[in-house]
C-alpha cells in the first residue's frame, strides 16, 4: 500500500465508523449494542440446539481456547473486571482483581471471547446488554456478566447447572453490573437468562430464565424479553426468590396488578415494549404466518418457525441490514436517474438505488442527505451493524461427539460483510493473529485487520461491490458445509479408536487452513477494490 493509497484509506475509515471510540458512541446513544438467536432442537433443521451473539461495540477481538485444568483444594480462582477491552490474553492494563472464589477441582476447556461463548461440553451462550433501571446496579458487587459467563463454562456442561451456578455465584458474590441477558444452549435445550443487580445498598442480585420450547425460536435484542414468570413450572422457569420484593421496593412495580417482568425492569430504550426493529424482522422472517405486528405493545417471548430453520438462515438473518425490507430500508429513497432498456429494447428513464448508499452510513451521512432532502433516511438499528467486533453461531449437536458436535461459527468485525469460520469444542488451538485485538491500532497481525479493510472499502460503493462479497461470503459457507460431513467421520472415528490428540491436531487444522483461505480471498477483494476505486467503478 503506497502512501496515496494510505491517505485515501484513512478518510475512508473515517467516513465509515473506524473510529471506533465515535462508533460507540453514537451506538449508545442510539441503545441497543448486541443480537440473540435462539433455535430449539426440534425447530432446527437438522436437530441442532443453536444460540449465537454479535458483540456489537468496541470489545476486544482476541480470542483464544483455553485449556482444561486441575486444582488442589484450597486453590482459589480470581474473578477480574476490565478484560473486555484489553489488547492481548496477557494484557492487564485497566484491569482489577474484583475478589477471589473457591476454586474447582477440574475445569473445562473453554472458548474464550470477550463474552466467553462454549466449552468443552457443548455448553454454549450468547449475550444481549438490556440496561435496566440504573437505580439497581451496585458496582460494589464482584461479578460482572461476562465472569459468570467464564465461571459457567468452566465448570457446568448443561444449561440448567449452569442457570443454578450463576444464580448462587450472584446472591453469595453480588451482581456488579447492568441488566444482562445471557442466552444458554446445550445439546437438549436452550434457555434466556435475564439478570439485573439488588440494587446499590444490597450485594446480590435478581434473575429470571426461562427455557425456549423444543420447536421454537426465541431472539434477544437489548430489550428485556421475559413476561410471566411461572415458578410452578421449573422446566421451563427458573428465577431467584426476591424479584417481586425488588421491583417493589423501588417502585418498579405497584404491588397489586400482575407482575410482568419486562415491564417492571426494562429501560428507557424499550418505550414501553417488550420489543423494536430486531425482534420483529426475525420474527417476521421465520414466521411470516403469525403477521406480527411491528408497532404492538409485547410480541411473543418465542415463536413456531414456519418450517425448520437451518443454520444457514441464522447466519443470513446475522447479514440483515435491512434492505428490500420496505418498513425498514434506509437506502429505499436515495435513489438517482438511471437509463434502461424495456421489453421492446426502448430506452426508458428510471432511477436506482444509489451506489453510493450503503446501509452502515454514520449519523453525519444520515443528516447530510436529510438536509438536502427532508425524510430521505429514517434510521433503523440492524442485525449485522459496522461497529460490531465479531459474532458468533453455535450448534450444539448431541449425535457426535462433543469435539466435533460443539460448533463455533466465528466471525470478526461486521457480520454483514465477514466470512464464519468453523471453530470446534475439541480445538485446542486457534490461527495466528487470533490472540491479537485490533482495535487498539492499525495491526496487520491482528485478525480484525485481516477483514476490515476489504469490508470498509467495500461500504464506499457497496451497490458495487456487495454483489462480490456475498458471493465469497457464501463461496465459503458452501464449502464449510460440504467438507464437514468428511470431517465429521474422521473426528468420530478418531475418537472411538481413543485418538483424541489426533483428532484435536485434525480440527485445529481445519480451522486453521479455513481461515487461511478466508484471509486470502478478503485480501484480494481489498486490492480489487482498490483498483476499482482508482477507476471509479
Amino acid at each position: 500500500m503506497n502512501f496515496k493509497h494510505i491517505l485515501i484509506f484513512a478518510a475512508i475509515f473515517t467516513n465509515h465508523y473506524i473510529l471506533c471510540s465515535q462508533i460507540t458512541i453514537e451506538e449508545n446513544l442510539i441503545g441497543g449494542n448486541c443480537t440473540s438467536i435462539m433455535v430449539g432442537r426440534k425447530a432446527s433443521a437438522d436437530g441442532s440446539v443453536i444460540t449465537s451473539h454479535t458483540c456489537d461495540g468496541k470489545y476486544r477481538t482476541w480470542v483464544t481456547m483455553e485449556p482444561a485444568r486441575d486444582y488442589k483444594k484450597g486453590d482459589m480462582h480470581k474473578v477480574y473486571k476490565g478484560t473486555m477491552h484489553t489488547e492481548t490474553p496477557n494484557s492487564m492494563e485497566k484491569v482489577i482483581l474484583a475478589g477471589e472464589i473457591p476454586e474447582a477441582e477440574h475445569t473445562y476447556a473453554y472458548l474464550n471471547t470477550a463474552y466467553p461463548c462454549m466449552n468443552e461440553k457443548q455448553l454454549a451462550m450468547g449475550e444481549s446488554t438490556f440496561s435496566g433501571p440504573d437505580t439497581l446496579i451496585n458496582k460494589n458487587a464482584m461479578f460482572l456478566i461476562e465472569e459468570l459467563q467464564r465461571v459457567a463454562l468452566q465448570r457446568c456442561d448443561n444449561a440448567r447447572d449452569a442457570i443454578k451456578l450463576i444464580g448462587s455465584l450472584i446472591k453469595e458474590y453480588g451482581y456488579a453490573d447492568g441488566g444482562e441477558c445471557i442466552t444458554i444452549a446445550d445439546k437438549k435445550e436452550v434457555w434466556q437468562m435475564e439478570i439485573l443487580g439488588e440494587g446499590p445498598d444490597k450485594i446480590g442480585g435478581i434473575w429470571a430464565a426461562q427455557r425456549v420450547p423444543d420447536d421454537e425460536v426465541a431472539v434477544s435484542c437489548n430489550i428485556a424479553r421475559i413476561g410471566k414468570l411461572n415458578r410452578n413450572n421449573p422446566d421451563y422457569f427458573l428465577c431467584s426468590d426476591n424479584i417481586e420484593k425488588v421491583a417493589k421496593k423501588y417502585g418498579l412495580w405497584n404491588g397489586k396488578d400482575e407482575f410482568i417482568w419486562w415491564k417492571a425492569f426494562s429501560s428507557s430504550y424499550a418505550n414501553g415494549k417488550n420489543h423494536k426493529e430486531r425482534e420483529w424482522y426475525i420474527f417476521n422472517e421465520l414466521a411470516p404466518s403469525l403477521h406480527l405486528d411491528i408497532n404492538a405493545e409485547e410480541l411473543p417471548f418465542s415463536v413456531k418457525p414456519d418450517k425448520k430453520v437451518d443454520v444457514r438462515t441464522v447466519m443470513l438473518l446475522f447479514r440483515a441490514n435491512y434492505e428490500g425490507c420496505p418498513l425498514l430500508d434506509q437506502t429505499k429513497n436515495l435513489r438517482i436517474p438511471s437509463k434502461r432498456k424495456d421489453a421492446n429494447n426502448n430506452i426508458v428513464n428510471d432511477t436506482i438505488v444509489c451506489p453510493n448508499a450503503n446501509p452502515w452510513m454514520d449519523g453525519n451521512e444520515r443528516a447530510l442527505y436529510n438536509a438536502l432532502s427532508p425524510e430521505s433516511i429514517t434510521f433503523y438499528r440492524g442485525i449485522a451493524m459496522s461497529w460490531c467486533s465479531y459474532s458468533h453461531i453455535i450448534q450444539c449437536r448431541d449425535w457426535l461427539p462433543d469435539e466435533i458436535g460443539g460448533i463455533c461459527w466465528w466471525s470478526v468485525e461486521n457480520p454483514g460483510q465477514s466470512p464464519r469460520i468453523p471453530i470446534f469444542a475439541g480445538n485446542t488451538q486457534l490461527p495466528d493473529g487470533f490472540n491479537i485485538c485490533g482495535h487498539a491500532r492499525y495491526n496487520d497481525n491482528a485478525v480484525l485487520w485481516h477483514y476490515r479493510k476489504a469490508n470498509k472499502l467495500a461500504q464506499v460503493k457497496w451497490g458495487y461491490t456487495k454483489k462480490t462479497m456475498y458471493d465469497n461470503i457464501n463461496k465459503y459457507e458452501e464449502k464449510a458445509f460440504s467438507e464437514l460431513p468428511a470431517l465429521e467421520a474422521k473426528i468420530k472415528t478418531l475418537i472411538q479408536d481413543n485418538k483424541r490428540q489426533e483428532a484435536q491436531k485434525a480440527l485445529n487444522q481445519y480451522t486453521s487452513d479455513f481461515a487461511g483461505a478466508t484471509r486470502q480471498t478478503w485480501a484480494k477483494m481489498e486490492h480489487t477494490f482498490w483498483e476499482s476505486f482508482w477507476t471509479g467503478f
